[in-house]
């Protein structure tokens, strides 16, 4: 703990009464000009609580002094009394400016300058001490603020983990590609990050385009619930096989809704929409909720284009493969429904981009 006083002044009488009036409960240390003060300064700041300084000395005056521990890191940890006669307003103006903290004017009062002395030193000691308790507390912040990352790339990998593993689980069902599902979170990245480029006022950001992309893998997921001769029927569904195979996507709502301690709340939200709507219609004639225009969640909304474009331009138990081009025209056309225009602006946009990703995973 501080506890030295330096004392400064050219006037052996006057350091030797304050330092007479403050050796009971101080060490003291003496300076007669300014230039020996900075030296013990240098020397043995860690240890000084207050600097008692004279304005008038040779070799090195008080304000000379003041400036120059300015420069010093440290000196903001020591108090500074000024040892003055002058009692002008602009003296202490700019000794104040300058970092002093009081001032004691002579003729020496014993009881006043005890009082003043105390007075700063135990300002600069609690000031001290409130900075040494802020900086523990950041620390312990930035300990728990590590801990929390940690926890959320855990929570990210095992996020993770258990959407490759339902989606392994839907396309060994499914019996379709392997890669659907990478192909399908590819044209979701490229539509999405275009949409936030074109179309701003969705709100549409890098982060919450993360969210969309990795949650457009659970997009079937339902379809676990679907029985085998249903989902790998070759040809066409009957009318009645085709409702049941549209309730993938209330089960699939439901399969989520049940997935506890997994993911956080709007990971949860964005993969219940898409999984649920992503067969819904801008024009009210999609399914299961017959949802129109923007009450359709963007992120399903997205993603249905992706399904969409990747189911025309693969091969399915039902049907071969469209060419890119026809893929392509029957989207815009609203041969497979109707989509937003927006979305549809910049799917006209990104064409080149889907095509690319298709023959890349073709």
């Amino acid at each position: 703990m501080r506890n030295k006083i330096l004392i400064v002044d050219d006037v052996d009488i006057n350091r030797e009464l304050l330092a007479e009036m403050l050796d009971d409960e101080h060490e003291i240390r003496m300076a007669e000009n300014g230039e020996e003060a900075l030296r013990i300064l240098k020397a043995d700041h860690e240890q000084i609580a207050l600097l008692m300084l004279d304005l008038v000395m040779p070799v090195m005056d008080g304000f000379t002094v003041l400036k120059e521990l300015q420069k010093l890191p440290w000196s903001k940890d020591i108090g500074i009394i000024i040892i003055s006669s002058d009692t002008a307003v602009q003296t202490e103006t700019d000794c104040f400016d300058l970092g002093a903290a009081d001032f004691v004017h002579r003729p020496f009062n014993n009881r006043l300058v005890k009082k003043r002395v105390n007075n700063v030193i135990s300002l600069y000691q609690t000031q001290q001490e409130l900075e040494q308790k802020v900086e523990r507390q950041t620390e312990t912040l930035r300990k728990q603020y590590r801990l929390l990352q940690l926890q959320a790339e855990k929570l990210k990998q095992s996020r993770s983990n258990v959407i490759d593993i339902l989606g392994t689980v839907v396309e060994y069902r499914n019996l379709e590609s392997g890669q659907h599902i990478e192909r399908v979170k590819g044209y979701t990245r490229i539509l999405a990050e275009r949409l936030m480029k074109d179309f701003p006022e969705y709100g549409l950001t890098p982060e919450r385009v993360e969210v969309i992309v990795s949650a457009s893998a659970l997009h079937d997921i339902g379809k676990i619930a679907i029985p085998d001769a249903i989902l790998m029927k070759p040809g066409r569904l009957t009318e009645s096989e085709f409702e049941y195979m549209k309730a993938h996507t209330t089960k699939g709502g439901e399969i989520l809704n049940s997935i506890k301690n997994v993911w956080d709340e709007e990971y949860g939200k964005v993969s219940y929409e898409i999984c649920r709507h992503h067969h819904e219609r801008y024009d009210g004639r999609g399914y299961p909720d017959g949802m129109k225009g923007e009450l359709i969640p963007l992120s399903a909304q997205i993603v249905s284009v992706a399904d969409v474009y990747d189911a025309l331009v693969n091969e399915r138990a039902y049907k071969s493969a469209f060419s890119k081009e026809t893929a392509f025209q029957m989207i815009m056309t609203g041969e497979c429904g109707v989509f937003s225009p927006k979305i549809l602006d910049c799917f006209w946009n990104v064409r080149k981009e889907f095509e690319k990703l298709a023959d890349a995973a073709g």
